[in-house]
């Protein structure tokens, strides 16, 4: 439907909203609220603490403000969603947002990937790790898994901008590329055949060296002594728990993305889909928080000296 010259997308996903909308919004806003302070808390932990200005940590404080990207472009808007009585967004809106969510997973398994190299040479080749794993490399490696999802993104989004809609209906809760091409009047293989080969180049290739990595790591542990092995482990576990918690929420959603099978109830869909931008955010500061012992004592240093200052005043 057309107002003003601007199409407006409804978002028909939403259930039962009517009678148990302030539950809903409630739950919704706690998630959204621990992610800020949980991913916050870590990023400032890490900045405020110098010796943590090492690769390892820095590329985590990275993950976790992806982290916060991802969850912005979803949050805000379903929170206003659940207290709307029309759950509605302008293409341009609706076609933003979808840009924003594939961003963020796409450079979430880059940067997952650049965590995992770090890994490999420090535990594989650590007398040359401060020669190969520079704070110049760092920043490049950064910079490349933010820049490269955007380009690659932002062509799929050119690209589903210039098709004209004949239906207005998403049965989503949010917004995803996949589902605005079905919108399409007109055959949308180009898309579908882009898509593909971004899945193929930006989601498979990082799944892949990730997989290697933890295999030459493994072999490494394995000739190694048992303290070895437990110090190894004790930095890569996070790290291996958050990509295969990753790879099943978004491999789970592209699939029934594109089965759309009637089988799954319609509330497990729109839980499932919206999984891999809950819980990699939600738990991805606690892991880190928890298992990483530098980054806990850090915050317990920086909790009790806020209480000592707190307590002088």
């Amino acid at each position: 439907m057309a107002v003003t010259n601007l199409t407006y997308l409804i978002l028909d996903g939403h259930m039962d909203l009517q009678n148990y909308r302030c539950v809903y919004f409630l739950i919704t806003l706690t998630v959204y609220v621990s992610i800020i302070v949980f991913n916050t808390s870590v990023i400032f932990t890490i900045f405020m603490n110098k010796h943590l200005h090492e690769p390892m940590y820095i590329f985590i404080a990275a993950l976790l403000c992806n982290a916060l990207f991802g969850a912005t472009a979803l949050y805000p808007k379903l929170l206003i969603d659940l207290l709307s009585e029309k759950q509605i967004i302008t293409f341009g809106a609706c076609l933003f947002q979808a840009f924003c969510m594939y961003t963020y997973a796409t450079s979430e398994f880059l940067l997952l990937s650049v965590m995992a190299y770090d890994r490999y040479v420090s535990i594989c080749n650590p007398l040359q790790y401060a020669t190969i794993v520079k704070m110049s490399t760092v920043r490049n490696l950064i910079l490349f898994s933010w820049l490269l999802p955007c380009c690659e993104i932002g062509v799929a989004a050119v690209l589903t901008c210039q098709r004209q809609l004949c239906k207005f209906k998403l049965n989503r809760i949010y917004c995803d590329g996949y589902s605005i091409v079905k919108l399409s009047c007109r055959e949308t293989s180009v898309n579908y055949v882009y898509g593909l080969f971004i899945f193929s180049i930006a989601v498979i290739p990082p799944v892949i060296f990730i997989v290697y990595s933890y295999i030459r790591i493994l072999t490494v542990c394995l000739k190694n002594s048992k303290d070895f092995r437990r110090k190894a482990l004790q930095t890569c576990l996070p790290h291996l728990l958050i990509v295969i918690f990753l790879s099943v929420t978004f491999f789970f959603e592209i699939i029934y993305n594109r089965l759309e099978s009637n089988q799954i109830p319609h509330i497990i869909a729109m839980i499932q889909s919206v999984e891999y931008i809950l819980i990699p955010p939600l738990f991805n500061p606690i892991i880190y928080g928890l298992k990483l012992q530098e980054i806990l004592k850090s915050m317990k240093r920086l909790i009790s000296w806020k209480q000592r200052t707190s307590i002088s005043f």
